[in-house]
């Protein structure tokens, strides 16, 4: 059983920055392939970014170059640095693991760009 919980959404203006940390219970965490997701009203939810075991991170199109995906091992957390945020990145951010042949979900940070 891994547990997800995520911080940091809120209200922020156009062009203003928000980091989002996401915290995982357990003793594998470094294991763990970490990832973000968000859901717009009225959307499916989109892959935005993962932060995988080893290797580089990989970010949907829509945020290339605006969001930084990291990892602390240590503190069993992975953050989203979002910098540059604009309307459209309005939504619910989860975080998001497979472990053990189940996919795990946090309950989500509301994040609002909006002047």
């Amino acid at each position: 059983q891994v547990q997800l919980v995520e911080s940091g959404g809120g209200l922020v203006q156009p062009g203003g920055s928000l980091r989002l940390s996401c915290v995982a219970s357990g003793s594998f965490f470094r294991l763990y392939t970490m990832k973000w997701y968000r859901q717009a009203p009225g959307k499916q939810r989109e892959l935005v970014a993962i932060a995988p075991i080893g290797g580089s991170p990989n970010y949907g199109d829509s945020v290339k170059g605006r969001f930084t995906i990291s990892r602390d091992n240590a503190k069993n957390t992975v953050y989203l640095q979002m910098n540059s945020l604009i309307p459209d990145d309005t939504g619910v951010y989860y975080c998001n693991t497979n472990f053990g042949a189940r996919e795990y979900w946090g309950q989500g940070t509301q994040v609002t760009v909006s002047s």
